[in-house]
């Protein structure tokens, strides 16, 4: 058994729990090299250790051979943020300011959300995670938020991670984690527009904008459009962490 993160809170008696990571998958640069790489901010897994867990980085596989056994051995799972979902698969046009398509992320990343839901397995989507779990689970997005709600206050600066504060429900699992309002790191140009089935809002920004999704019926089974791994408050990992420790 390795022994816990310097600083981390030990989440439970025995080992911590393994959170999976999905990562980016693009050229990169480092040394003499520029190859495709399977890449992730480290702010990612640093939140995962430093809520008592250990990071797993979960690259798109070409394949979805052992999928189910990948998720059988993982105790949680945070679906990463990144770029935009493929317009095709929520049946509508691409917009001009969508992203490219990532084929290979799109379908790696819709089925193992299907598996984690399927398993019951605790889970946190952030941002094109969100949208990910919303696609995955029939519903469609806004592909260019300026356009729709008339400003850039979701993704203020090229580059740059804003803030907003967010009204959340009271009664919902991230209303009891954060409380009722919560000042967010913010950085989308997308969002949920048509929820997917079981998929509840909780969540909205000040121009109603769905923020924060919670799957009914589920053990833990989060989305936030924020950037939580970009801020200082760590209860949402820290949530996903107990939960996953919990068994």
């Amino acid at each position: 058994m390795s022994e816990a993160i310097r600083g981390a809170p030990e989440p439970s008696a025995g080992a911590p729990p393994l959170i999976g990571v999905t990562t980016y998958q693009e050229p990169a640069r480092w040394g003499v090299w520029v190859r495709e790489a399977a890449l992730l901010p480290v702010s990612y897994p640093r939140s995962v250790e430093r809520a008592g867990g250990v990071a797993v980085l979960l690259p798109p596989a070409a394949t979805l051979r052992g999928l189910g056994a990948l998720v059988s051995r993982l105790d949680g799972i945070v679906v990463a943020g990144g770029g935009d979902v493929d317009p095709d698969l929520y049946g509508a046009e691409r917009h001009a300011e969508t992203g490219p398509p990532q084929p290979q992320r799109d379908r790696y990343e819709l089925a193992l959300v299907r598996a984690a839901v399927d398993a019951d397995l605790p889970f946190l989507a952030i941002c094109r995670g969100m949208h990910v779990l919303n696609v995955a689970r029939g519903g469609a997005l806004v592909q260019h938020l300026p356009e729709a709600v008339g400003h850039k206050g979701h993704s203020p600066e090229t580059g740059i991670v804003g803030s907003h504060r967010v009204r959340i429900s009271a009664g919902s699992t991230i209303g009891k984690i954060l409380g009722d309002e919560s000042d967010v790191p913010t950085y989308h140009h997308q969002a949920v527009s048509r929820l997917g089935k079981g998929l509840s809002a909780v969540a909205w920004a000040e121009d109603q904008v769905v923020e924060a999704v919670e799957l009914q019926g589920h053990r833990f089974g989060l989305g936030v459009q924020w950037h939580p791994e970009e801020g200082d408050d760590r209860r949402l990992f820290e949530a996903l962490v107990a939960e996953a420790a919990a068994g």
